[in-house]
């Protein structure tokens, strides 16, 4: 995996400028379109759990050497799934944004293991954030072992690691979520378009889930 080359790809990302997204029809409907924004899709297919006809949406933006994204993912997102997402009442949506070459080189590995299925996606992201400290200090060795627990050989996954236009996929798709949304930090989350920064407890999400359900 040539590092170097991507983290050259990569480079600028996080210096590209924002601008807002202001409406002169008022707060709801700029929700409104914040939300349309953010269920758009992007360059690469969207990784999802839930039903699409779940009243509540939940687009989460993170990087996988990110300790706050694993810490959600770990602590937060099977009580999130199990209330909420596996009962149809929220549609899940998991967006890629890396904040290093590492975090971008495992976002490769997870979509090449999965193959477009979701459900194997998300079990990769876990197995990734459960090994994050190793993918820190080893990142090679630690792709390599993800791969062969999600049933890949060490050949794919370094021909994975390759793959120049999945990478400008994942940067496009960076590009537009700092520019048009205004994520700078991970994780960012967006729920029926309201933006929530940082990684909330499942308490706090919670009671948001609740009030949606409501209206």
């Amino acid at each position: 995996m040539n590092v170097i080359r991507r983290a050259r790809s990569l480079a600028g990302l996080a210096a590209l400028a924002c601008f807002a997204l202001l409406h002169p029809f008022g707060a709801a409907m700029a929700q409104r379109e914040m939300a349309a924004l953010a269920a758009a899709p992007v360059s690469l297919p969207d990784m999802v759990l839930g039903s699409a006809k779940a009243p509540v949406t939940i687009v989460e933006f993170a990087s996988m050497t990110c300790p706050h994204c694993a810490a959600f993912e770990q602590n937060v997102f099977p009580m999130l799934r199990s209330k909420y997402i596996d009962t149809g009442k929220v549609r899940f949506v998991f967006r890629e944004f890396p904040l290093d070459i590492v975090a971008a080189e495992a976002s490769m590995l997870a979509r090449c293991a999965a193959n477009n299925d979701a459900e194997k996606f998300f079990d990769v992201v876990d197995r990734v954030f459960k090994q994050q400290d190793q993918l820190m200090a080893q990142p090679l060795q630690a792709l390599r072992m993800i791969g062969k627990q999600s049933g890949m050989s060490e050949q794919a996954v370094d021909a994975c690691g390759t793959n120049q236009a999945e990478l400008d996929k994942i940067a496009a798709d960076q590009k537009i979520a700092h520019e048009v949304l205004k994520v700078d930090a991970t994780p960012t989350l967006f729920i029926n378009g309201e933006m929530l920064k940082g990684g909330p407890s499942f308490e706090e999400l919670d009671k948001k889930i609740i009030l949606l359900l409501k209206k």
